[in-house]
């Protein structure tokens, strides 16, 4: 039942992609809201299965690569959906959909039954620090896209070359909103889940840092986005160097998350 469910999830998915693909190069409303609802329907479907994988497990079913990548995807959806509310952004579902369909497909490239709790996760911590990393993982994945796309804008200003699709894109001051809107919100996610995470271990291991490889680039994580908030509350960064910023930060968290448990291993690892 949980892989049928979850193919479901990943057959709205693709059509979303399909639909925001199309949106791409044809610009009509109508195939942009199918693109949405689309969207909409595989984050509840998926929703629904991570819920249901929670009463299944009697745990938060983020403690493997399957479950991690699967949330992932969720978040990513979901926090979309999120700003998009807010910000005229739909064409960058043309990249943000096939992303989180692709980070899905990954999960399930991974083993996914459900196994025994191990003791050091038995925690009420669990959730707090798991969900509060992944939902700022997520966040700045995003951030990483729009930073992406403000510095192709950017280069297409300055140069005078413009794709036809160009001026469908989000000026640079929407982009650059969109991009303090995600640091405002992915940040406080990091830090509660980077403290979370250090209260935790102290309860577990008796040690709040050990200097585990994914705690010590998760500080350098930290740090770089730390960094880029007070550059720009204290001295008004802006545009370029926000993009540029957020782009070196979402590196670094790939690496913690992906780069630390296949290279460097360590006690957080999910393999």
């Amino acid at each position: 039942m949980t892989y049928s469910v979850m193919f479901s999830a990943l057959a709205l998915y693709l059509l979303s992609t399909l639909f925001y693909l199309l949106f791409l190069i044809s610009d009509r409303k109508a195939i942009e809201s199918a693109g949405h609802f689309s969207l909409l329907a595989g984050f509840v479907v998926h929703l629904a299965l991570t819920v249901f994988r929670y009463i299944q497990a009697g745990y938060t079913p983020i403690t493997n690569t399957h479950e991690s990548l699967s949330f992932l995807s969720l978040s990513v959806a979901g926090f979309f959906l999120f700003i998009k509310k807010s910000y005229k952004i739909s064409i960058l579902g043309s990249v943000i959909v096939p992303v989180l369909s692709v980070i899905l497909i990954s999960a399930l490239t991974f083993p996914a039954e459900i196994k025994p709790l191990p003791i050091a996760l038995k925690s009420y911590w669990l959730p707090v620090h798991t969900v509060f990393s992944f939902v700022g993982n997520a966040i700045f994945l995003i951030s990483f896209f729009v930073s992406i796309l403000y510095l192709l804008v950017e280069r297409g200003i300055k140069k005078k070359k413009f794709l036809p699709i160009s001026p469908r894109f989000p000026s640079l001051e929407t982009l650059d909103s969109v991009n303090y809107r995600c640091m405002s919100y992915g940040f406080p996610f990091l830090t509660i889940g980077i403290i979370t995470g250090s209260v935790w271990a102290g309860m577990a291991w008796g040690s709040y840092w050990n200097w585990d490889p994914k705690e010590t680039w998760s500080l350098i994580t930290w740090i770089v986005y730390a960094i880029l908030i007070h550059n720009r509350l204290a001295i008004g960064w802006r545009g370029r160097r926000t993009a540029l910023m957020m782009i070196v930060g979402f590196l670094s968290i790939v690496f913690t998350f992906l780069g630390v448990n296949f290279f460097m291993g360590g006690r957080h690892s999910y393999l």
